[in-house]
């Protein structure tokens, strides 16, 4: 279910309860009437869509984003005009139904226990709203770490793959000779690669040129494997590098690029990384020569095609996109859009 139609839910169930609640009070004080029954209806209307332009304030001016702290007193300041504005409407829903009595209606006692309790209803509602979203948010920061600490564990596992470390030794062990320089930054991009998957960053996210530095790593280590069957081509943006994206993403788009992709072609192929920035968004399309093979590809999980859509989702919510398809039939393209901020 959507958290709009929840929204809508909470919001129409709870006011109308708000009016059956108040309906009960004048039967029971024996006031009862259609004039009564109308005015609580239309104060609960008004409740529901005063609180309703609140929330598209607070959406509006991102209040949601900030701490508590900051937002306190913009709070009670909101509260305070729809009290007032609400307090108005009454005594014109009054005016209009013909009930209004001068002398019991603008009486101060009456006055300020009407907005008394209307700050207070304001009040509540403001508070499970916020509530509700900082659970939520609270909840999507543990389904984070679940799926963060899963795409750490396979990338772990696939690095330290003894079919992995075997063919990097290999290929490093047959440049001791031929070129003892090139096989020594071999061994350092074989042991920046392992130190990422042990020492991954902590953060949810990680600069654009500190993961373009994993993946340049990864890149040159796999271009000795492959020799001439693996070439890469970058494009890169340099705006991109004011983005930031969830760690060890972009590699391990490029590593199933690569596993399933080049390694497959006898004769190999060409993988291409190239950003583009565009309103405050930053696209990235990783290009490889193979075909994608759906059901292949989905009994293998992609290597990890799904942790990324799934941490995509949690950091971005909708802002964010991931899609795979065959662009033509010799290339597999791999598109992300990433917002600047989450």
């Amino acid at each position: 279910m959507s958290k709009a139609r929840i929204y809508w839910i909470l919001q129409i169930s709870g006011w109308s309860l708000f009016t059956a609640i108040n309906i009960l009070l004048t039967f029971l004080q024996n006031t009862i009437n259609l004039y009564s029954s109308i005015y609580a209806a239309m104060v609960s209307v008004w409740f529901l869509i005063s609180t309703h332009i609140f929330r598209y304030y607070i959406i509006k001016w991102e209040w949601l984003d900030l701490k508590i702290k900051d937002i306190v007193l913009k709070i009670f300041m909101g509260i305070f005009l729809l009290t007032i504005s609400n307090f108005i409407i009454h005594l014109l829903t009054l005016k209009v139904l013909g009930i209004f009595e001068l002398s019991y209606d603008l009486n101060p006692l009456n006055i300020g226990v009407n907005l008394l309790s209307t700050l207070f209803l304001y009040l509540i509602w403001t508070v499970f709203y916020f509530t509700y979203h900082y659970l939520e948010r609270y909840n999507t920061a543990l389904k984070y770490e679940a799926v963060k600490n899963e795409i750490e564990l396979n990338n772990l596992k696939s690095q330290l793959n003894p079919h992995f470390i075997f063919n990097a030794l290999n290929s490093i062990r047959a440049l001791v000779d031929e070129n003892p320089s090139k096989s020594k930054d071999a061994i350092t991009q074989l042991s920046s690669i392992l130190r990422n998957s042990l020492v991954i960053n902590k953060n949810k996210l990680t600069s654009f040129d500190e993961e373009m530095n994993a993946v340049n790593d990864y890149l040159n280590l796999e271009m000795i494997r492959f020799e001439e069957r693996l070439k890469v081509e970058l494009d890169i943006d340099p705006k991109s590098r004011y983005f930031s994206v969830p760690p060890l993403m972009v590699q391990t788009l490029v590593e199933n690029a690569i596993k399933h992709g080049i390694s497959r072609l006898k004769e190999g192929g060409i993988v291409s990384i190239q950003t583009r920035v565009h309103d405050s968004m930053l696209n990235i399309k990783i290009r490889n020569n193979g075909q994608l093979i759906t059901n292949r590809l989905n009994g293998s999980k992609g290597f990890g095609i799904e942790n990324t859509k799934q941490r995509l989702k949690l950091l971005y919510g909708n802002k964010a996109s991931f899609n795979i398809i065959n662009e033509d039939g010799k290339t597999v393209l791999s598109e992300v859009n990433i917002p600047q901020k989450i």
